[in-house]
């Protein structure tokens, strides 16, 4: 075991503290940590990184419901169509992608090198929208959920196609949806968040093991540690200010987004 694998398992415990203290980002960990510390090619990782992420969320998603912070009917509304399109994206749409995709004046635009950096812009998009959005209600345990059906169905199609897509948990996507369209506080948000990324993330993992040639060794030995990483991070969630944890949530996907971005486009 080298250095780079060392670091590449406290990632993993890692992966499990941002899960439970966010709601999200686990992904945004998962899939560079078995690129680039792992040395797995990016599509066995995106793979990887929904059963990673989805069990990881699944035991977090068990935790808040004994809690009663999971809003289950918003999670239901968002799961069933971004539960389909996840399954359907991971079944169909990834394995028909041809391996070089196009060329940009000479320049060859890989299947592995385009999902990467189509991981990194919506990273980017998505930390715009939690930084600079206004969030009057992130720690009011009082405010009563909205529910904007249309809007929640069609926010959970277009998670699930990219989730497919990126091996994304999704809850970069997932808390801005539920704290602006469903009107959750920052709290309920994260805790749903978990139970939605769960759902969607181990469904939209058996479209991919007819697909891969999967190493359950190292799959459950990572995923073991990142479980150990939600506890410490649920535990983590009860001591931090709502509107601050958004902000940060944003800023930490920023800088995720830019590294992926110059790592793949200026390092390869």
């Amino acid at each position: 075991m080298d250095i780079y694998q060392v670091i590449g398992y406290f990632g993993a415990l890692t992966i499990g503290v941002v899960l439970g203290l966010i709601g999200g980002g686990g992904s945004i960990l998962t899939v560079p940590v078995l690129v680039y510390l792992m040395s797995i090619n990016p599509v066995t990782a995106t793979g990887y990184s929904l059963f990673i992420v989805g069990t990881t969320s699944l035991v977090g998603a068990v935790q808040n419901i004994v809690k009663q912070l999971v809003d289950i009917r918003t999670a239901i509304v968002f799961s069933i169509p971004a539960f389909i399109a996840v399954y359907a994206t991971r079944m169909f749409l990834v394995p028909a992608l041809p391996e070089e995709l196009f060329y940009i004046g000479g320049f060859r635009v890989t299947k592995d090198l385009g999902i990467m950096v189509f991981f990194a812009l919506i990273m980017l998009l998505a930390s715009v929208s939690m930084i600079r959005d206004k969030c009057d209600n992130c720690d009011d345990e009082a405010v009563v959920a909205e529910y904007n059906y249309p809007l929640i169905i069609i926010e959970g199609i277009v998670v699930g196609v990219l989730t497919g897509v990126v091996g994304a948990g999704g809850g970069f996507l997932i808390i801005p949806a539920l704290v602006m369209l469903a009107k959750l506080p920052m709290k309920r948000a994260v805790a749903t968040s978990l139970l939605i990324i769960a759902v969607k993330s181990l469904i939209g993992f058996l479209g991919d093991v007819q697909n891969l040639e999967i190493s359950w060794g190292f799959l459950s030995f990572f995923t073991g540690l990142s479980v150990v990483g939600i506890f410490i991070g649920v535990w983590l969630n009860k001591f931090i200010d709502g509107s601050k944890l958004k902000k940060a949530f944003g800023y930490f996907v920023l800088v995720m987004g830019i590294y992926i971005l110059f790592k793949e486009l200026y390092m390869s």
